[in-house]
């Protein structure tokens, strides 16, 4: 019969090492606030279509998306089988362009149409 291989186990003072190394450099880096992208922040204004889903109020275009998107889900718009592909109704049909379904990637083609 062939001879079980013992595992060989490191000294707990390796180990240690390797852990107090590990917390020091990883203290070591300053943490960096990300700055938000200032396209982004832009308000922009949108046309009527639009301002029937998310207000006539000018809003930056992060806010913009997160208001779509909440009233998709309010409404149940996102479809039960395929969940990138959005259901519109007759609101969401205009802005669309008179698609009766698109997918995620494409709202957002579709919306940045319907801003100013």
């Amino acid at each position: 019969m062939a001879a079980k291989k013992k595992a060989a186990k490191k000294p707990a003072k390796k180990v240690a090492k390797k852990a107090v190394k590990k917390a020091v450099k990883k203290a070591a880096k300053p943490k960096v606030k990300r700055k938000p992208n200032a396209a982004f922040m832009k308000p922009v204004t949108p046309n009527e279509k639009l301002a029937a889903i998310v207000g006539a109020a000018p809003l930056p275009r992060t806010e913009l998306t997160k208001k779509l998107w909440a009233y998709i889900k309010k409404n149940g718009l996102q479809d039960k089988k395929n969940r990138r592909m959005i259901n519109a109704d007759d609101k969401l049909k205009v802005v669309f362009g008179g698609k009766g379904q698109v997918s995620m990637f494409d709202m957002t083609k579709l919306v940045s149409k319907n801003v100013k």
